[in-house]
């Protein structure tokens, strides 16, 4: 299960009978500790309630997703220069009130601090990106692809698994092999997704290759898998984190 933050996670046993399923959230991951989730099968979508132990609740709506299959190899359009080193054109905020945490310094895009997400105003399908980042030490921060899926930078989460370390796309894929946790050193990705289909090369090297991810990160900007979306950096973990030659090539 994946919640509103965080990594997927195990929910408590299934219950499902009689086109009606049940199950919890018992590690409080993404949802408060115990969260139950309930809901009826009504033309083809999951329609029920989540309820928190206090006794709060929402409802919700559950839909397949889309299988993100391309019939062809991908055409590759031109070169798009995403952050031109002068100022924040063409990137919003999540959260207007915390954008103090990014500054533009020496021709690179900083965060120092916790703060808010950080989000291109332009929308990709397919594309390979190239990105060149610099994580200080006990930092932590990440790409989105398409606002939906985190390939994570940091260098704090030694005591992790190494699907939610440098390189991973959070929660789901490890890089094969484990990346250095190096401070203060300049760095790169380069990023090809297709459909959901995800390759990562980290300092040219190829760590994740062609691996179909299963699904959203904790963190999304939303759930509409089949649709565009952004480049957003994460602005909301610790420490301090540059990023520079932000470079998207999409499908045509």
């Amino acid at each position: 299960m994946v919640g509103l933050w965080g990594h997927a996670t195990p929910t408590g046993a299934i219950h499902a009978n009689d086109g009606k399923i049940a199950f919890s959230v018992p590690e409080g991951e993404g949802f408060p500790e115990g969260t139950q989730f309930a809901a009826r099968l009504a033309a083809g979508e999951l329609v029920g309630t989540a309820t928190t132990l206090d006794g709060a609740s929402w409802r919700w709506t559950g839909r397949r997703a889309p299988a993100l299959a391309r019939s062809s190899t991908p055409r590759w359009g031109e070169p798009v220069r995403l952050f031109d080193g002068k100022d924040l054109a063409g990137w919003t905020f999540v959260d207007p009130t915390q954008a103090r945490a990014w500054t533009v310094e020496g021709g690179t895009l900083v965060k120092d601090g916790r703060g808010s997400e950080i989000v291109t105003t332009s929308r990709f399908g397919d594309f390979k990106l190239h990105i060149e980042f610099n994580c200080g030490p006990m930092a932590n921060s990440g790409v989105y692809l398409r606002g939906r899926y985190e390939v994570q930078i940091e260098t704090n989460a030694a005591q992790e698994p190494p699907n939610r370390r440098m390189g991973a796309i959070y929660g789901f894929i490890a890089p094969q092999p484990t990346l250095p946790r190096t401070p203060n050193v300049w760095q790169s990705y380069d990023i090809t997704l297709v459909g959901r289909t995800v390759t990562v090369a980290h300092d040219g090297q190829t760590v994740i290759d062609q691996r179909e991810i299963p699904g959203i990160t904790g963190g999304a900007l939303d759930s509409n898998e089949d649709s565009p979306g952004p480049i957003y950096l994460q602005g909301a973990e610790d420490g301090r984190v540059a990023f520079r030659n932000i470079v998207l090539t999409p499908a045509q």
